[in-house]
């Protein structure tokens, strides 16, 4: 074998990616990987790691000026942007250079440039050397994504951000929009209004974190307005004159158009897969919306080529991209992985309160035809949220009247993205109603919540 042929060549080293090259290398597979930029990807160096480094400051920060509540004392809290700043890339470089290191250990060869497919079987990657022309029988493309940007306004760094602007700000924003109140145009906006910025979110949908469910989106956005955010659902920006220092904003509402001004405009309305330049299309592979079209198992079509993470399509995160990583790796292995279900797949949201979903909502699980039962359960009802001083926040499960299923779960308030992971486990492993009653949750914890919430959907709920 020449020393470029390799049974798997990887295109990508995000959260899939990289995954995919040490599962298919456990295997005994030849495993090349092929990185243009970042090792860790987006995920690592640009979105789940760093925002939450920044994010945990501003969580800090809060706690400092609830000091008193504690018995405590903090006086002239302040920060400093940069040094916060600082943190977040400290975080993401520590795991950056991790990744590397998983590499070596793995025996999986890299090659940091940039990829084209010219044929089947075929990868040529562009290095600072030259070119390299790599043949592999197998080829998973793990390419990501990029932020979506609308015509008109698009981000220039200055004044108008991206995700990336707003992870390294050179200035703190005093009067902040931001577009777009998914996952990452709400944990900025819970951010930069934490820490002092008067931050107005605009939503087009009816309702901010639009994929939840309306009632856990109802809570959220009271304690956002509570925390001083201005939130706008069903408006749309038109545009942005740019001006010195400012920006002026076409906002759209009811039909009715008004001007504001602000001085920074943070950008967050989804995201584009990124298909080009690679030469997918000669190959005859099908591209929908900008993202590759596969079947459960990541198969595009073409033989030998796979596509897995956020350029074969929603939900866009990490851990379903790792997640179909491994699976793929097993499945060109021999193996028969099951397929990965996006309805068991969480979603977790770190603004302030936390948001953390799974499975169906209450409005599509009616969709879909079954007869439910639901069960809620406030914070205030806990000893342990009551005791950490975080009383705001509830949990909600959804059954299937007839089987006991647990459909889905949602909540929102303190530590929640860590508590859901009991729902998923649940949902893997097929868990009733009844199973759910009977386990013994530990006191005092948040947790109890989620026994308590189950409790109530069957009306025997004990401390409401």
């Amino acid at each position: 074998m020449s020393s470029n042929t390799f049974d798997v060549v990887v295109i990508g080293a995000g959260p899939g990616g990289y995954v995919a090259a040490i599962r298919a290398s456990q295997l005994g597979l030849n495993v090349a990987i092929v990185e243009r930029e970042h090792m860790g990807g987006i995920c690592l160096n640009w979105g789940c790691i760093p925002t939450k480094a920044l994010l945990r400051s501003s969580e800090v920060f809060h706690l400092m000026h609830r000091a008193k509540e504690f018995g405590l004392k903090a006086e002239n809290i302040g920060y400093d942007l940069d040094a916060v700043v600082a943190r977040s890339r400290a975080v993401s470089k520590q795991l950056n250079q991790g990744i590397g290191h998983l590499m070596k250990k793995n025996k999986v060869t890299t090659f940091m440039g940039e990829a084209t497919l010219p044929a089947k079987g075929k990868v040529s990657v562009k290095t600072d050397k030259g070119v390299e022309e790599l043949v592999a029988k197998n080829i998973i493309l793990a390419t990501g994504a990029r932020a979506r940007e609308l015509p008109g306004l698009e981000a220039d760094g200055d004044l108008v951000w991206t995700y990336k602007h707003a992870l390294t700000p050179s200035r703190m924003p005093k009067k902040l929009l931001v577009i777009g109140s998914g996952a990452i145009g709400i944990e900025f906006a819970s951010f930069y209004n934490t820490l002092g910025s008067d931050t107005t979110v605009v939503e087009v949908m009816d309702r901010v974190l639009p994929v939840e469910d309306a009632e856990i989106s109802k809570f959220a956005k009271k304690q956002f307005e509570k925390q001083g955010m201005k939130i706008r659902e069903k408006t749309m920006v038109k545009q942005l004159d740019r001006g010195k220092g400012k920006v002026i904003a076409h906002i759209e509402a009811n039909g009715k158009v008004t001007q504001e001004e602000f001085d920074t405009v943070i950008s967050a309305v989804g995201i584009v897969g990124n298909v080009e330049n690679l030469g997918l299309e000669a190959l005859g592979v099908k591209i929908d919306r900008t993202h590759v079209v596969t079947d459960e198992y990541c198969r595009t079509g073409v033989d030998g080529l796979f596509a897995i993470g956020d350029i074969a399509g929603a939900p866009w995160l990490a851990h379903k991209a790792s997640h179909e990583g491994a699976m793929v790796a097993e499945l060109i292995a021999g193996q028969k992985p099951h397929a990965i279900k996006p309805n068991s797949i969480a979603g977790c949201t770190y603004c302030h309160p936390q948001v953390a979903s799974v499975g169906l909502t209450e409005a599509k699980a009616k969709e879909a035809g079954y007869k439910i039962k639901v069960g809620r359960f406030p914070f205030i009802g806990n000893g342990k949220a009551i005791a950490l001083g975080e009383a705001e926040g509830m949990v909600k499960t959804i059954f299937d009247e007839k089987t006991g299923e647990l459909l889905g779960a949602h909540m929102v308030g303190a530590e929640v993205t860590e508590m859901i992971q009991g729902y998923v486990i649940g949902r893997q492993l097929e868990t009733t109603e009844e199973d759910l009653m009977q386990t013994v949750f530990p006191h005092p914890t948040l947790s109890e919540m989620m026994h308590e919430s189950v409790l109530d959907a069957y009306g025997r709920v004990i401390h409401m």
